[in-house]
C-alpha cells in the first residue's frame, strides 16, 4: 500500500478578490434621477402611445427533460442534476447493483405464492422527481418536521422535489392494488460531507400487506381489527388488535433478522431498538455489530393504518422497512469511502465484475492518494439564517468528488460586534490521482468566492 503523504495549508488567506471581480460579490446599482430643464413650467406630454409594462420571463429549470418554474424553494444544483443519470442500482456488476440483487433474491425465495411464483414485485425505475405531497404528506410527516426544510432536501420548486426516500412511492403503489413490493432507487438529501455521507445514495423499501384471512385462518378465531377502535398505545395503533400486532411484529422481525444473516453471515450479532417514524407504529431499528461497534442497518414498523386506508386498502394490515444500500455495501465489501461508489476507475469497478451476486468480495485498495487540508473562515451575515448544509452544497458543487470531508472546527462570537464566525476544514483527496497544491488552491479560492456570492458571508482576512 502506498505511503500516505499529507500536506496542510493552514488558514489560507482568501483576500476579497471578490471586490475586484463582480462575479464574486453583489454589485450595487447606481440610481440616477433625471429631469428635463427645458420648458420646465409646462407639463411634458408623450407623443407616442404608452407601452404596457414589461414583465420578466418566468425562470424555469429543466430536469430529466421536464420544465419546472423556479421559486424561493429551488435549491437543486447542476452537480446533483448530473448525478441523476447515473442509476448505480441498475449498473450490472456495480456493488450497489449486487446488494440489490441479493436482497431481491432473498425475498423471492422467502415469500412464494400458491402458484410457485414470488409474491414480491420489484420497482427500480421510478422517477426520483416527486411531489412534496408524495414525499411528506402521504406519509403523515408533520409540517414542522426538519426533513421538510430547504437545508435538508433538494427542491425543484415548492411543489416538486427529489425524493428523500423511496418510501415516497409507497401510497401510489398500494393504491394501484399491490400488496407486496420492493422499491429500489436513488434518493437525495443535503447532508454533511465525510466518508459515509453523500448527497445521493440508494434505498430499498418494502411493503407487505395482509388481510384478515391471510393473517388469521378462520379456525384461529382472532381478529386483525378492533370492532370499535381502541386507544392508541406505545404497543399498537387504535385500529389494530394486540394479537394482530404481535403476529405481524414477529413476522417482520424474523424476516429482517434472516435478511441480515443472508447479507452478513449466519453469525452476525444483531439487536432491536425502539424508534419513531411518522409512517409506522410501533417502529424499530435493527442494529448489527460490525468491527466491534453497533451500527444501524434499517428502520421498520407496522404501517400507519391511516396511510393504508387512504390508499384504498383499509381491510389490510401491513409492515414496511427501508434500508440504505451504500450502508450495507460498505460493510459487506469493506469499502472505506462512499465516494468510491461513483468512481469509474477500472481498478475499482473490475473488482465487482462477477456472474453471481452472492460471490464473496472484499475491496482491495489499489492506491491511497495523499490528502490536502485547507481551512476557510468567514463572518456569517447578521441578518437571515445560515445553515451549514448550504455551505456544504457549495463545496460539493465546486470541488466535486475531490472533497473528502468538510468539518466545522471553530466558532467564534465577536464580543463587541456580536458577529459570529465559522471556520471549516476542507479535506481534499482525489480517488484516482494525486492533487497538486495549485489546483487545490484554485478550487479553494473558488469555494470562497461562491460562498460570498451565494451566502453573503464575509471572508476573514488575516
Amino acid at each position: 500500500m502506498a505511503k500516505i503523504v499529507s500536506f496542510k495549508m493552514k488558514n489560507i488567506i482568501l483576500r476579497p478578490l471578490c471586490v475586484q471581480n463582480p462575479t464574486c460579490s453583489a454589485v450595487k446599482a447606481l440610481v440616477c434621477s433625471m429631469s428635463s430643464s427645458a420648458n420646465s413650467d409646462a407639463p411634458l406630454k408623450s407623443t407616442t402611445p404608452a407601452l404596457p409594462p414589461k414583465t420578466s420571463p418566468v425562470a424555469t429549470l429543466t430536469v430529466s427533460g421536464k420544465q419546472f418554474e423556479k421559486d424561493s424553494y429551488t435549491n437543486i444544483t447542476p452537480t446533483i442534476i448530473k448525478q441523476m443519470s447515473r442509476k448505480l442500482h441498475q449498473q450490472k456488476c456495480h456493488p450497489i447493483y449486487l446488494i440489490k440483487e441479493r436482497i431481491v433474491s432473498y425475498f423471492y425465495k422467502k415469500y412464494i405464492g400458491r402458484t410457485g411464483n414470488p409474491v414480491f414485485s420489484v420497482y427500480d425505475n421510478l422517477d426520483p422527481i416527486v411531489t412534496t405531497h408524495q414525499n411528506f404528506d402521504s406519509l403523515l410527516v408533520p409540517h414542522n418536521h426538519s426533513s421538510r426544510l430547504k437545508s435538508d432536501s433538494y427542491y425543484l420548486n415548492s411543489n416538486y422535489m427529489l425524493r428523500a426516500h423511496t418510501t415516497a412511492h409507497q401510497s401510489d403503489l398500494i393504491a394501484s392494488g399491490l400488496d407486496n413490493f420492493l422499491i429500489v432507487g436513488d434518493v437525495y438529501r443535503r447532508d454533511t460531507v465525510d466518508s459515509t455521507h453523500y448527497p445521493v445514495f440508494h434505498q430499498c423499501d418494502a411493503v407487505r400487506l395482509q388481510t384478515q384471512h391471510e393473517l388469521f385462518p378462520e379456525e384461529y378465531g382472532l381478529n386483525v381489527f378492533e370492532k370499535k377502535p381502541d386507544r392508541r398505545t406505545d404497543d399498537k395503533q387504535a385500529e389494530h388488535t394486540v394479537d394482530a400486532v404481535r403476529i405481524l411484529s414477529y413476522q417482520l422481525k424474523t424476516t429482517l433478522q434472516d435478511l441480515a444473516k443472508a447479507l452478513f453471515g449466519q453469525d452476525v450479532e444483531y439487536r432491536w431498538v425502539e424508534a419513531y417514524f411518522p409512517f409506522t407504529h410501533p417502529s424499530w431499528e435493527l442494529e448489527i455489530k460490525h468491527n466491534g461497534e453497533w451500527l444501524e442497518l434499517l428502520g421498520c414498523g407496522i404501517m400507519e393504518h391511516q396511510i393504508v386506508a387512504k390508499a384504498g386498502a383499509g381491510d389490510r394490515i401491513g409492515w414496511a422497512f427501508g434500508l440504505g444500500l451504500e450502508r450495507v455495501a460498505m460493510r459487506v465489501y469493506d469499502i472505506p469511502d462512499i465516494r468510491l461508489f461513483w468512481s469509474t476507475d477500472p481498478s475499482f469497478t473490475k473488482q465487482f465484475t462477477v456472474d453471481d451476486p452472492h460471490t464473496p468480495i472484499k475491496y482491495q485498495p489499489v492506491s491511497v492518494y495523499p490528502i490536502c487540508v485547507n481551512d476557510i473562515s468567514f463572518w456569517i451575515p447578521p441578518e437571515g439564517e445560515f445553515n451549514s448544509n448550504d455551505f456544504f452544497d457549495i463545496v460539493r458543487s465546486v470541488g466535486g468528488d475531490m472533497i473528502e470531508e468538510v468539518s466545522l472546527v471553530d466558532q467564534f462570537l465577536h464580543p463587541k460586534k456580536m458577529m459570529k464566525s465559522h471556520c471549516y476544514r476542507i479535506t481534499y483527496r482525489h480517488m484516482e490521482r494525486t492533487l497538486t497544491k495549485n489546483e487545490v488552491n484554485k478550487v479553494h479560492n473558488e469555494i470562497g468566492c461562491k460562498a460570498v456570492e451565494a451566502l453573503g458571508v464575509d471572508l476573514r482576512v488575516k
